[in-house]
């Protein structure tokens, strides 16, 4: 056991060091028990402690610090109906719900329309939501059962973003996802905190125009399943489902004025729909990634987004894109650059990470860590490899820093760096850290369990200080844990 003092062993492995880095392998580890179907991860802004699990049977349930609360947050399923597309499908808690208590969901109700409506927690357990105080907000008739979307998101301009469904069947038989007045096969964006239930934020592209519903932020959408906004930079990703031969992404850059059209069902991804050929896309958004309907050795045929990884334990996966697709039980990720409106460093995550069932949906916790719900189990992404595991560090107090699935009985390194990642080769161990300019922090051990354990002492000095860690043995290295000094 080792006390480490930081920044007093600067001892650099290298001087040699560059930009570019290793991905991260990846497992699914599973979080909670069995649910019935989960759909969706999510937590309140600011909170690390719990996660909310939505069930398509009208439940949510939290996991808090890792134990799977017996008790629902909320059950709506006697008024709710489910099978199929249909069900409790979305979740979003108001950006200020730690001092409000609000939260809204997105279900389908017992006609069989969608129904987005707010609740507030218990006043009495803050693991509980106070059934009784379901207030309505909108309510949009479904002419066909599938198809319905579901997922909400407040944006970081605060408003409560909505993904519709173009009312289903197939081939939008009505025109719904073009057709300014309906609200089908649409983003929405509507002010939750002003009007009675909700106003119009006067930024809204169509608010001028009467030939399209004031609520609408952008049209063109079939199923926009799940969309996401970074967390970091606020883009915001959409992944559409498509009709009979393409699944696609689409991309919206924070700060966008909105007003989009997205194409559907002019448009399938990039390719012309109705008419098959020699469609004009004058004017239509076309997405900036997509991939072909494949029976084998994969059966993908339903895109299923979206997350951007920007947990702390893989500190090299960030700003990755993650997707999956409902039909499979595949997983990918990508990099955007929107500046140059391209993506790179594309990895097929599928054989590392191994868990039967299809993808249902992905999510995110407090941390940024991404987690992937599939058939009844919810499984978080961690790193495959050596694993460091940095709890929060506080200047002044002694924290246990714990690193598994290391070569047994063997030296065992823990670096640092204050200057982010790179690529730096250590010929004495056979392998190139992940780190810019590193510095080794102390030497331990492993066990005959492959564990070792590291006794951190940070001085105060480094209060509000990012630091990146890794562990590291003969031919061994682990994730890059990303940490702030508390």
């Amino acid at each position: 056991m080792y006390i480490i003092r930081f920044t007093l062993m600067l001892v650099l492995f290298a001087t040699a060091s560059t930009s570019a880095f290793a991905q991260t392998k990846l497992k699914l580890q599973q979080v909670g028990n069995s649910f019935g179907q989960p759909l969706l991860v999510t937590n309140p802004f600011g909170e690390t402690d719990r996660i909310f699990v939505v069930d398509q049977n009208g439940r949510i349930y939290i996991v808090k610090n890792g134990v799977q609360l017996s008790t629902p947050f909320l059950d709506v399923n006697p008024i709710s109906s489910s099978g199929g597309e249909r069900g409790l499908l979305g979740l979003a808690f108001h950006p200020q719900f730690a001092s409000n208590g609000y939260f809204f969901i997105n279900f389908t109700d017992n006609s069989g329309d969608t129904q987005i409506s707010r609740y507030q927690v218990s006043s009495t357990n803050a693991d509980v939501a106070d059934s009784g105080s379901r207030y309505d907000i909108l309510n949009i008739d479904q002419p066909y059962s599938n198809h319905n979307g579901g997922c909400i998101r407040f944006g970081p301009d605060g408003y409560l973003y909505i993904g519709t469904g173009d009312g289903g069947s197939a081939n939008d038989p009505q025109n719904r996802a073009q057709n300014g007045n309906s609200l089908l096969g649409k983003m929405l964006r509507i002010d939750i905190d002003n009007g009675a239930p909700y106003a119009i934020p006067p930024s809204n592209p169509f608010v001028s125009n009467s030939g399209v519903r004031d609520e609408i932020w952008a049209l063109g959408l079939r199923n926009p399943w799940r969309f996401n906004f970074d967390s970091a930079t606020g883009d915001m990703y959409i992944a559409d489902v498509g009709q009979n031969e393409w699944e696609y992404i689409h991309f919206e850059p924070a700060g966008d004025a909105g007003g989009r059209n997205y194409g559907w069902k002019i448009i399938e991804g990039s390719h012309c729909f109705s008419p098959s050929t020699n469609c004009n896309t004058s004017g239509l958004e076309m997405p900036i990634f997509e991939y072909g309907h494949t029976f084998f050795p994969a059966f993908n045929c339903c895109i299923v987004g979206s997350e951007v990884y920007r947990g702390k334990s893989m500190a090299r996966m960030q700003g990755r894109y993650f997707f999956t697709d409902s039909c499979s039980q595949d997983l990918w990720s990508f990099r955007y650059n929107s500046a140059t409106n391209t993506v790179s460093d594309y990895v097929d995550h599928t054989a590392e990470s191994n868990v039967a069932g299809s993808g249902k949906s992905l999510g995110t916790d407090g941390n940024g860590e991404v987690y992937v719900c599939r058939s009844a189990y919810i499984y978080r992404l961690v790193p495959a490899e050596m694993y460091l595991n940095v709890p929060a560090l506080v200047t002044g107090t002694l924290t246990l820093i714990e690193v598994t699935a290391a070569t047994p009985n063997s030296p065992t390194y823990l670096a640092y760096s204050f200057q982010g990642l790179g690529s730096t080769p250590i010929s004495q161990l056979g392998v190139i850290l992940s780190l810019h300019q590193p510095g080794l922090a102390a030497t331990t051990s492993s066990n005959s369990a492959g564990k070792a354990t590291y006794l951190v002492s940070p001085p105060p000095r480094l209060f509000g200080r990012t630091i990146w860690l890794q562990a590291v043995q003969q031919g061994n290295t682990s994730n890059v844990f990303q940490a702030t000094f508390n």
